[in-house]
């Protein structure tokens, strides 16, 4: 996973177009931030996302999070492998996260991390935390029953009908 992968050529300028205005209706309805993202499959859409924090009182409901789970749910799958992803602004980490765990081909962004930030949405303080051992986080971790957790696991990794993810 340490080879760099070359991305396909170029990029739809329709479908970043879309995004672009998918988050710009997000902050006119105040459905949330000005975040919008798009799942394709070869060159049709799947999936829109727009972020919607504020109306669903949902914290990890930004753009590319509902997109992901859209698509994954209009695909009947958990991994977005011969998809791509375009978002109007780099990933956050939870985003990034999320992206990783989909495993698209591919993601088209817009807008960079220090755009976001100029206009009041800093991740910063997540992308310092995030190196950081649990005990020095601002957010106190507490770990608790870690042998009873790793049973679990060891349950997990020796069970023969488990479905990898």
């Amino acid at each position: 996973m340490n080879d760099i992968v070359k991305p396909p050529a170029g990029g739809n300028a329709v479908f970043m177009r879309r995004v672009i205005e998918l988050s710009r209706e997000s902050m006119n309805t105040l459905h949330g931030g000005p975040f919008g993202a798009l799942v394709i499959k070869g060159e049709k859409i799947i999936s829109e996302g727009t972020n919607s924090v504020t109306l669903w009182n949902d914290p990890t409901a930004h753009a590319e999070v509902v997109a992901i789970r859209r698509a994954c749910t209009a695909l009947n799958t958990f991994q977005l492998t011969d998809c791509d992803i375009y978002t109007s602004c780099e990933p956050c980490p939870m985003c990034l996260g999320a992206i990783y765990w989909a495993r698209p081909r591919v993601v088209y962004y817009a807008g960079e991390r220090t755009d976001a930030a100029q206009a009041g949405f800093d991740d910063d303080l997540i992308y310092r935390e995030l190196p950081l051992p649990p005990s020095r986080r601002s957010i106190p971790m507490v770990q608790m029953m870690h042998e009873e957790a790793t049973r679990v696991l060891a349950e997990w990794n020796a069970k023969p009908d488990k479905i990898r993810y």
